[in-house]
C-alpha cells in the first residue's frame, strides 16, 4: 500500500472487527469508524431481538458506510463491517472505489467462545449461523486479504498489518 486506502475490516460476529479494526488503524496512522455505529436504531432492535436484518435493512447502513469511504479517499481510514456478501462489498466500492477488504476468518467454534463471552453487544450468538450461511469470501478479483482470528489482538493486528502492507490494488 504505497497511498493511504480505506481499508474495510470484514468478517461474520465475533471475528474481532471492533478489537482489530482500531489497532490496525492506529498501526497505518488513520481514523477509525466503528461500523455498527452507522446502523439506524431499527437495525439494532431487530438484531438484538435475534432477526437477522434483510438486504432492505443493510442498503442504507452500507451507504452511509460507503459515505463515510468516500470521505476519507485519498487520506486512508479503517471501518468495520460485516461486509457477508460480494452485493455489500459491490455497494462499498461504488461508494469508495480505492476501499481493500480485512477478512477476519476463524473456525467457528472459536468465533463462537468469543461471543459467548464478551459482553454489552447487541449481535446475540443464535445470528451466527446465518452470518456464517451468508458469508461469501473475498474474490480474486476483490483488492483485500484474509487473516485468521487465532492468537491475541496485537498477533492478528499485527499479522493484518503485514499482510495489508503486501497487498496491490486490484485493477
Amino acid at each position: 500500500m504505497s497511498t493511504p486506502q480505506v481499508i474495510v475490516v470484514m468478517g461474520v460476529a465475533g471475528t474481532g472487527k471492533t478489537t482489530i479494526g482500531p489497532l490496525v488503524a492506529a498501526a497505518l496512522g488513520v481514523p477509525y469508524a466503528e461500523g455498527d455505529d452507522f446502523h439506524p436504531p431499527a437495525n439494532i432492535a431487530k438484531m438484538s431481538a435475534g432477526i437477522p436484518l434483510d438486504d432492505a435493512d443493510r442498503w442504507p447502513w452500507l451507504d452511509a458506510l460507503g459515505a463515510w469511504a468516500h470521505d476519507r479517499t485519498g487520506h486512508g481510514g479503517v471501518v468495520s463491517s460485516s461486509a457477508l456478501k460480494r452485493a455489500y462489498r459491490d455497494r462499498l466500492r461504488a461508494a469508495a472505489p480505492g476501499i481493500a477488504f480485512l477478512h477476519l476468518t476463524g473456525d467457528r467454534a472459536l468465533v463462537e467462545s468469543r461471543m459467548t463471552g464478551r459482553t454489552g453487544h447487541f449481535m446475540p450468538t443464535a445470528l451466527l449461523d446465518s452470518q456464517f450461511a451468508t458469508l461469501e469470501p473475498l474474490g480474486a478479483d476483490e483488492a483485500g486479504v484474509e487473516v485468521d482470528v487465532s492468537g491475541t489482538p496485537e498477533q492478528i493486528a499485527d499479522r493484518a498489518v503485514a499482510a495489508l502492507r503486501h497487498l496491490e490494488p486490484v485493477a
